[in-house]
């Protein structure tokens, strides 16, 4: 099928056949299956990482059925905190060397100053220079200006993390620089609402990354309203920030002055047509295009239990591995060059969790699959997500509790 696939112990790729029978594998493998090479914690290695022992251990799915069109009125509820930060301290007890993947990389702003100058260059061309191919021009924006907005997708994204320099200033820098290759300013408030997202992962009220309401009433899993809202998609980055109902910050209304401007400049030297070269190539970038679908890879659920899901195809080349989000989530001070290592130094902890390899499939499969749709989310009230969070707040004070002990006995603590 393409997508949502699991490695198995022989390293063979199948079709997911339920999160549940994975986790009893990896569990068994935990307990000594020959085939294992690095066996998960176990439970009693849990309770160490987590405090309070976490019944969602090692992997952390959780026990929710995901939510069917048609079948149930809203997206499905789980009752305690994302998984990502207990899966964390779980693979750091286990691979304390990933530790030494932290930090940002130098390369991305090459990268952001090479693409928004080609960027730039076929708008040029195409408003100045060929301002008759049509088919070119429409082309040339599917195939390589959306592309190039993908790009500066992830390069923001990785501004948004500090993760393209040392400090704050380059990366805002940095992320600028690609926000200018967009003719809408995104870099500010993504850089907002995309940090409460990670703080707040599923969180009602509080995940700006959620569905609306009426998304989940309107669209349902009729194909041709999914197609509509895939290519319409650029838009909800605007209706969901509008819907939180905050001012604007001060660098959310620079980034605005940045942006008039640059469309100011891009006009007057390419013409109303490079502008919209920029423009199209946004709409396409983020809409009906095969790398606009790690946007309902990452979080979409297709299977029960499994809130987050990685891509793992050779699109990851091009579009700077934005594909390992469950790498991303679970190790955020991992820039974006480093996230494959991530996967293969803990594969007992990746390749047991669902994934695709396919972004065309992941939009054909939203499409086309009656049990897939705006709704094929996961959400929790905010007291749930506190009530899981306690588990590590108490881990960390039973630690220190424990090495103030040994300190005083003049111990180790084993």
């Amino acid at each position: 099928m393409g997508t949502a696939t699991a490695a198995t112990p022989t390293g063979i790729d199948t079709t997911t056949t339920g999160l549940r029978s994975r986790v009893k594998a990896a569990k068994d493998e935990a307990a000594g299956a020959a085939t294992t090479t690095t066996p998960l914690l176990s439970e009693d290695a849990a309770e160490h990482v987590t405090g309070e022992a976490d019944p969602r251990h090692p992997l952390y799915l959780g026990d929710w059925a995901r939510s069917i069109p048609h079948v149930h009125d809203d997206i499905a509820m789980d009752d305690l905190d994302e998984p990502h930060i207990k899966r964390k301290h779980a693979i750091l007890d286990a691979h304390p060397d990933i530790k030494q993947l932290y930090g940002y990389e130098p390369l991305t702003k090459y990268v952001a100053l090479a693409a928004a100058s080609a960027q730039f260059a076929l708008a040029y061309y195409f408003g100045r220079i060929n301002t008759d191919s049509t088919w070119l021009f429409l082309l040339t924006i599917y195939v390589v200006g959306a592309s190039f907005t993908q790009v500066f997708g992830v390069i923001i994204h990785e501004a948004t993390h500090n993760l393209c320099g040392e400090t704050l200033a380059i990366n805002r820098a940095v992320g600028l620089l690609a926000n200018a290759g967009i003719p809408v300013p995104i870099f500010s408030s993504f850089r907002r609402y995309h940090l409460e997202h990670h703080a707040y992962q599923g969180v009602i009220g509080r995940d700006p990354d959620l569905p609306l309401d009426w998304e989940v009433k309107l669209i349902k899993s009729n194909p041709l309203a999914k197609f509509t809202f895939l290519f319409f998609y650029p838009l909800m980055y605007v209706v969901r920030g509008a819907a939180q109902q905050k001012r604007p910050s001060a660098w959310e209304i620079y980034n605005v002055i940045f942006s008039v401007l640059v469309d100011i400049v891009v006009v007057r030297t390419c013409g109303w047509r490079g502008l919209g070269y920029l423009f199209f190539s946004l709409w396409f970038g983020y809409g009906v295009h095969p790398a606009a679908a790690h946007f309902i890879q990452e979080h979409f659920t297709f299977d029960d239990g499994q809130e987050t899901y990685s891509y793992y195809g050779c699109l990851n080349y091009l579009f700077m591995n934005i594909g390992y989000h469950n790498e991303h989530h679970d190790f955020t001070k991992v820039a974006w060059s480093k996230l494959p290592s991530i996967r293969a130094i803990a594969p007992e902890f990746y390749n047991t969790l669902g994934y695709h390899t396919s972004w065309v499939m992941v939009h054909v499969r939203f499409i086309f699959n009656k049990e897939v749709g705006p709704q094929s989310r996961v959400g929790r009230d905010y007291e749930d997500h506190k009530r899981g969070r306690k588990m590590v707040v108490e881990k960390k004070k039973n630690a220190c509790a424990t090495a103030a002990a040994v300190a005083v006995a003049g111990g180790s603590i084993e």
